[in-house]
């Protein structure tokens, strides 16, 4: 699928309630879920000890940390989207957000997102995303929520 090109606040008012895009499956190995323990100080046995895992833990396998998954959003956003004529765009906020199922070490996760709303706050373009998080191949979300981006159009 091609990305979504907004050149102006008005053009992006015009998908307010629809989707905007599927992003591509991205794989999640482990060496990523090890390097993201190592940047976040978790090294909780259940992402990082795949021989433990295999023997003690429910999904016989490591996970990914729920906010590696979460902090994948603006890759793979970006991905479906490309704003243009910005000063700036800045992650503003998260809500309703929730884990719906964890995702295994080399699982692959793609976003879907809608355009929930768009405000114009004195010339910033606050846009909510309605966003979920799928693992291929598995009917549970990894993830849902809305997230919130402020765009400063030039």
């Amino acid at each position: 699928m091609d990305k979504v090109i907004i050149n102006s606040y008005e053009e992006f008012e015009k998908l307010v309630g629809q989707q905007i895009g599927v992003s591509d499956w991205l794989e999640i190995p482990q060496e990523r879920i090890n390097q993201f323990a190592d940047a976040t100080l978790d090294h909780q046995w259940i992402h990082v000890d795949a021989e433990r895992a295999k023997v003690e833990s429910p999904y016989k396998s490591t996970i990914v940390h729920g906010y590696l998954t979460l902090s994948l959003l603006p890759h793979l956003w970006n991905e479906i989207i490309e704003v243009n004529n910005l000063k700036m765009m800045v992650n503003y906020g998260m809500d309703k957000m929730k884990f719906g199922q964890a995702v295994l070490s080399g699982q692959s996760v793609r976003l879907v997102a809608y355009l929930h709303s768009l405000v114009n706050l004195r010339g910033v373009a606050k846009a909510e995303i309605k966003f979920s998080i799928e693992i291929k191949d598995e009917k549970k979300k990894a993830l849902e929520g809305i997230a919130t981006f402020l765009y400063y159009f030039n």
